[in-house]
């Protein structure tokens, strides 16, 4: 039985004189760069890439609420990285489950808020409206929505959905088209239809 070979993600080690930029991580040259980047990163070091996103990130942020130490908030932090947000916002508990995030909260900026009430009084310090996600009777369908370019898309978690205080703190609550028996997607899903949504409107230029 022929086995197939075992494909290796990233790059191996610098082939020639090592470039002399500072950016560049003289462990990964030696090395190789195994990482999940793009090929622009590579053998470059955590914190250069980190800086160099910041330059680029997008005006609106993310922000989930973990009360029962949601599952899907990994992936909407590698969902927020993937779309490059101005950072992701976990109000409630602090502990979350990283698996999801497949390391991508290395270079997006998370943010912990205790409460509801302590995240809302920072949305309105930053005067950014707050734009609910959730299939709640009266939410506009997200598919005709003109969103904020500057704005908080707020998730709540699958099955209770957004706490009350948050809903009722949102200027808007828009719905994702659903056609099939299930009654609710979970916040990692609903969160790359939302970033996306957003992207569709303001996104401009090449990645």
């Amino acid at each position: 039985m022929e086995i197939e070979p075992t494909l290796e993600v990233g790059v191996g080690p610098w082939a020639g004189p090592w470039p002399a930029a500072a950016h560049y991580d003289p462990q990964l040259l030696a090395e190789g760069d195994r990482r999940n980047v793009v090929d622009r990163y590579r053998y470059w070091r955590l914190e250069a890439i980190v800086a160099d996103l910041d330059t680029r990130r997008h005006p609106f942020h993310v922000a989930v609420e973990n009360w029962q130490h949601d599952l899907n908030i990994g992936t909407v932090v590698r969902n927020a990285n993937a779309f490059l947000a101005a950072a992701v916002h976990i109000v409630g508990r602090r502990r979350w489950n990283r698996r999801g995030a497949m390391v991508t909260d290395r270079y997006q900026h998370v943010r912990h808020h205790p409460d509801v009430e302590e995240f809302l009084a920072w949305t309105q310090a930053e005067d950014l409206p707050l734009v609910g996600i959730d299939n709640l009777p009266g939410a506009r369908p997200l598919e005709r929505a003109e969103l904020p370019e500057r704005c908080v898309l707020l998730f709540g978690q699958e099955g209770p959905g957004l706490s009350e205080p948050a809903r009722t703190a949102c200027g808007a609550v828009y719905s994702i088209a659903q056609y099939g028996s299930t009654r609710s997607i979970n916040a990692g899903v609903a969160s790359g239809i939302a970033m996306h949504t957003w992207i569709r409107q303001y996104g401009v230029g090449n990645p």
